[in-house]
């Protein structure tokens, strides 16, 4: 087995086992904080001295969470407070639960209904988040997050120890933006499964641990031959693909993932945090800088034009679509950006996807046809 071969089942199993590499933290008597989607402030988690863990639902039939949600709530949720219900998160000091959708702000009311022994804090962005209000509005609910970290972590947090801690992420979203980039040159080697593995495990890791692994096998991948892909080339736009069916799909079908916009995948790692003087102030902006996301305020659709950039820079044949289902900011954007592209002429796929599905046969047949179009 080659080294890159071995960082990779290691990161790979993290990704699929998150319980065990929870349990490891708790036995080493550390704090746990949840972190739903999206954009956590994790850095201020990571600077009270516990560990930030992601909590991004599960593929798993949701019973008891039905009391709680409608049907037509997308499954990242319904699935996350089934797992909540059944006491998988007892154990955790607190979840963090952003409001940057409507469904979110109805996640927040039924945990703290249903989930009674897990204490919630409530991050609030300003959805207009790049005016100068907006900043404002943001850094002054960091600060309240700051000091129930403070009350929960029995410590207080320093500017220093928040600096420290936009610099360890810094840090690992730079070599993540290396590995995603050597791995979109590097199909052969990284496949879509793989991709996905190394972005996932990186919600369940500390982050300067998760950088060290990440950094040597973006170092080997760079130092790795280039060779030809025959195999149709893509980017992939949306929340989250991290769904086992439609990875085993893009993998049957030799689909190389050169670039992605996903919530979960490069989306966290582009933008540094801005290093000021009140670390605060640097946290706010970043996330007033983040574009292509569907979860975002984006009234320009500057999520189309990046993706077209994507396109381009990356030498992709096209743009494949992986909506949640139930997602309204998503179905919402999908029909500007897929005239965009037209336009453009940058052929799209849309696959709905969901946590509860049972198969992908009908994504399956959608993305064969797909691939026969692109070659």
């Amino acid at each position: 087995m080659n080294s890159i071969e071995m960082i990779l089942d290691e990161l790979r199993f993290i990704s699929a086992h998150p319980k065990q590499q929870l349990e490891q933290y708790l036995a080493a008597g550390k704090k746990v904080v949840g972190c739903l989607p999206y954009y956590c402030p994790e850095e201020l988690v990571a600077a009270a001295g516990m560990v930030p863990f992601g909590l991004w639902g599960a593929e798993i039939q949701v019973s008891e969470a039905k009391r709680y949600f409608p049907p037509f709530i997308c499954s990242l949720l319904q699935t996350t407070l089934e797992l909540g219900l059944k006491g998988e998160f007892d154990r955790l000091t607190a979840v963090m639960i952003p409001l940057l959708c409507d469904s979110l702000k109805g996640m927040e009311a039924n945990w703290r209904y249903g989930v009674k022994n897990v204490p919630v804090i409530t991050v609030a962005q300003a959805q207009n988040r790049k005016m100068q209000a907006g900043l404002t509005f943001t850094i002054s609910q960091y600060r309240k997050i700051k000091k129930q970290l403070e009350e929960l972590s029995r410590r207080p947090i320093t500017d220093q120890a928040i600096a420290e801690a936009v610099k360890s992420y810094n840090e690992q979203r730079r070599v993540m933006r290396k590995f995603l980039a050597a791995a979109g040159k590097h199909p052969e080697l990284i496949s879509f499964s793989d991709r996905n593995a190394v972005v996932k495990s990186s919600y369940f890791m500390d982050a300067a641990a998760h950088t060290v692994k990440v950094r040597e096998l973006a170092e080997l991948l760079e130092q790795a031959a280039e060779s030809s892909w025959q195999g149709p080339k893509v980017v992939v736009s949306g929340i989250t693909a991290d769904y086992r069916g439609l990875i085993k799909i893009f993998n049957d079908c030799k689909l190389a993932v050169v670039d992605d916009q996903l919530t979960q995948g490069s989306l966290r790692f582009r933008l540094d945090v801005p290093l000021t003087a009140d670390p605060l102030v640097g946290m706010a902006e970043q996330i007033g800088k983040i574009e292509g996301c569907p979860v975002l305020f984006d009234p320009g659709k500057q999520r189309g034009h990046m993706l077209i950039h994507l396109v381009k820079q990356s030498d992709a044949q096209g743009v494949i679509f992986v909506q949640t289902k139930f997602c309204d900011p998503e179905e919402f954007d999908y029909v500007p950006l897929k005239s965009m592209l037209e336009k453009e002429g940058i052929p799209s796929l849309l696959i709905e996807a969901d946590k509860q599905a049972a198969n992908y046969e009908q994504a399956r047949t959608a993305v064969e046809t797909f691939c026969e179009i692109l070659s």
